[in-house]
This record gives structure tokens, sequence and C-alpha cells, in this order.
């Protein structure tokens, strides 16, 4: 019979397990000194270098009361972030993450040998301490200040966004969900904003029933005034045929800033180009055949006219051609328009990359501002990985997913050995040798003393 006790970190010690197909191997389990999230010490060298989680403390607020509280508010903030980071999309696996080695490490504890926040503190915190007050205020806005941040250590001269919605189905009985005719399924239907970089500049989760571009300024007005004394050259937005709205063309404009926004297709703009619908007489081609034109248009709602690029498409086999339209401001040939707004294409990899990398459709709980509360700690944790993958990643790996960044970086095998005045955590060597991790320990350095400099 096994005997067991308990440790003070939460870990049991048994006598050892045995598995029949090779008797020599015997199993023992040391959940508080072994880690199988090794990579998170990276992302937390890089959150440490350019002080990122260390703003919660100065925007969130602690509204917890009495003199018990044993965790504070930015250790359980980390937990929540890392957390997310290394898949633990919700506070399920606090328990087991309370014990972990490397988390109790990231959370910045000074007595290492206690457990992190539990299952039911990390439920209070992002259920009732993070959705209070002006707390989800200050969260939604935290994602903004971490996104300037990193812009001004890389300096681009250009700014490209792109604004997209998608939908996170729920299996429940959420407020605000709703069934959704265009997705098919009952869901929450956020609005994000992302830069060229990848980086999420702002996020909003709404009811599932709205349309795609509902509630668009308030999400695009704290990213539009972030960068208007920003010195940048020049600002573009790109959008699908949702966002094409007069009075967001009119806010752009007003703005100062450059778009290419899909228009979708009627009687009116396809007269403008009737001699490019007509198939050309003789034997049909075996390659795609493309053809431009550019015109000026102006609809009854527009409050004046603007240029529109059309593009037609003929492919081998098909009767009709593939038709699009772009309403710009961008003088580019028209070419260069179609090449220009189909690289929004990427927001829409970004967003899967969210789905399943970061798992940020996992909107469960009950109210609506604990499922806004859930998104906004979800978009944090994209954030922090893509920061370390566009800008500390070598160029030998530069090309990894964020799945790939999960399953082959923050997947690594850790043992915590605790020394009278360090703790050395030893780290499996498998798909990032120790030659990355000092490259990339040495390029955070550098972003460190970049970010210090006037």
């Amino acid at each position: 019979m096994s005997v067991i006790r308990g440790s003070s970190t939460g870990e049991s010690v048994s006598a050892h397990l045995r598995v029949n197909f090779d008797r020599r191997l015997k199993l023992q389990f040391h959940g508080a000194k072994l880690s199988s999230d090794g990579g998170l010490l990276l992302f937390r060298e890089l959150d440490d270098a350019l002080g990122l989680t260390q703003m919660a403390s100065w925007e969130l607020r602690d509204n917890r009361t009495g003199k018990n509280s044993r965790h504070q508010l930015l250790a359980m903030f980390r937990q929540s972030v890392f957390g997310r980071i290394a898949g633990y999309e919700d506070v399920n696996d606090a328990g087991r993450l309370a014990r972990d080695p490397v988390m109790r490490a990231i959370t910045g504890r000074k007595d290492f040998d206690r457990p992190a926040a539990s299952e039911s503190q990390m439920g209070r915190f992002e259920t009732g301490t993070l959705p209070s007050g002006k707390n989800l205020t200050a969260l939604s806005n935290l994602n903004g200040k971490w996104v300037g941040r990193i812009q001004r250590l890389r300096k681009s001269p250009n700014l490209i966004l792109d604004i997209d919605s998608s939908e996170s189905p729920v299996h429940g009985e959420q407020e605000a969900s709703a069934y959704n005719g265009h997705f098919g399924c009952s869901c929450y239907h956020p609005l994000f904003v992302f830069n060229q970089h990848g980086d999420l500049e702002h996020c909003a989760l709404r009811p599932g029933n709205v349309h795609s571009a509902h509630n668009w300024q308030a999400v695009l007005d704290p990213v539009i005034k972030r960068y208007r004394w920003s010195g940048l050259w020049r600002k573009y937005l790109r959008g699908d045929a949702a966002f094409a709205i007069p009075e967001l063309f009119d806010y752009l404009e007003a703005n100062e800033f450059g778009y290419a926004i899909r228009l979708r297709a009627n009687k009116v703009l396809e007269r403008r180009i009737a001699h490019l619908l007509k198939r050309r007489p003789g034997r049909p081609s075996t390659s795609v055949e493309r053809h431009y034109a550019k015109f000026t248009y102006q609809a009854k709602s527009w409050s004046n006219p603007r240029r529109v690029v059309a593009k037609v498409e003929w492919h081998p086999g098909e009767l009709f051609p593939r038709v699009g339209f772009v309403v710009t401001t961008l003088t580019v040939p028209n070419e260069r328009v179609f090449e220009f707004y189909n690289r929004r294409g990427t927001a829409e990899q970004y967003i899967k990359e969210g789905k399943y990398a970061l798992k940020w459709t996992r909107l469960s709980c009950k109210s609506f501002k604990a499922n806004e509360v859930r998104l906004q700690l979800h978009a944090l944790a994209y954030n922090l990985a893509n920061f370390l993958r566009t800008l500390v990643l070598p160029n030998s790996i530069v090309d990894w997913s964020l799945t790939s960044l999960r399953d082959r970086m923050i997947k690594i095998g850790a043992k915590a050995i605790r020394h009278a005045r360090s703790i050395t955590l030893q780290l499996a060597e498998v798909a990032v040798p120790r030659d990355l991790w000092a490259q990339m320990l040495a390029t955070i350095a550098g972003l460190k003393a970049k970010a210090r400099s006037p």
C-alpha cells in the first residue's frame, strides 16, 4: 500500500508506479518540481524587458476587502495571461498550475515554495474583480498601450489597419449570445482591428446577432486617437464589403486615413465596366485573364465622389467572370490597389491563430461582462506571443505560427532545483536548443536597452 504525504507546495509524495513492458522503469510524480511549460520563461523575460504586465498594476484596481488577500492582483493577472499563452484557456487548470514551478516563478512570488492562485481564487479574479468598476475599460485599453510601446520600438513609417469580425460559438445560455444566420450557429460576434505586424490593436465583444460593422466607431476611436500625433508618414485601413459605410469613409478622411474597402456589386457599377463583362470572341484562354478599370462613383448616400477600381477575372472552364470592386483613396495603379487590398486576408489568418492557438472563442461564462474580460485576456496573451514572434525569433524559426510556438517552444519539460540562494530550472533540449535560447535572450536584452533609451 502506498504512503502518501502532502508537501508545502501541494505535491503528493507516494510510492513509484511501474509499467509492464519494461519492469526496469519506475514512474514518480513531482508536480511541484517539474513543469511541462518551461518555454514560458522566455515570454516572461520579454514581458519584463518591456514592462508590459507591470502596467496592469497601474491601471487595474483591487476591489477585494479585508486583509486575507494572499495573492497580489498583478500575480493573478500574470497567471491569467501566461496560462492562456500556454493553452490553458480558462481557470479549470489553475489548481494544477498553482503548483507548477514555472508558473510560480512567472507570477513573481518571493516565496517560491508557496503555490500560485487556485481555481476559486482565479475564478473570483476573472469574474468578480476584473469586470467591476473601471477595470473592464482599463483592461480593454491595456491592449492599445502594449501595442503603442511596441510600435515605438518598431519605428515603422507607415500604419496599415485591418478591421474584421468573427464568430465565437457558444454552447449554453450565455448572456447576449444569439443565433447568427451568416455563421449558422449561436455565438458572440466580436470585432477586431489588427495592424500590419499582426498586433491586435483593439477588440470588442458584441452580441451574436449584430451586423458585422456594428459599433465600428467605438472600436476604431481608441486606435485612431492613439496614432493621431504619431508622426507616421501614411496611415491606411482595409475592410471587406460589410464596412462599405458612408459614415466610415467620411470618418477616415477626416482623420487623414487612406482606405481600400470592398464594394458589393450593383447594376450601376456593372454598367460602368460592361465592356469587360463580355467574353472575347474566339477560343477561350487556358489561363486566367485579368482586366482592370477605374472610374469615379458616388452613391446617393455618399457625401462626395470617390475612386472605384474594378477587377474582372475570366477563369478557364467558367461561364461567367469573377468581378470585384474596391473604393479607395489610393492613387497607385489599378493592379496595385487590388494587391494592397488582398493582403487584408492576413487579418483572417490572425483571427484563426487566436482561435486555434490561444482558443479565444472559449467564452463560457454566464454574464456578458465576464466573457468580455476573457476575450480581453486572450487578446493580451495573443499580443505578447506575437511580440515574441515578430521581435525575438531568430531567422531559422521566424516563420513559426503561434501554434508551433506553443507546441515546440512553450511545451518544454523543466525541472526546478532549489539551492540556498538560487533556483535552477533544467530545460529539455528538443525543438529549441540552448544556442537558440541564448540568441533570443540576447535579442530581448537588446530590446530592453532600446526601450529604455531616450
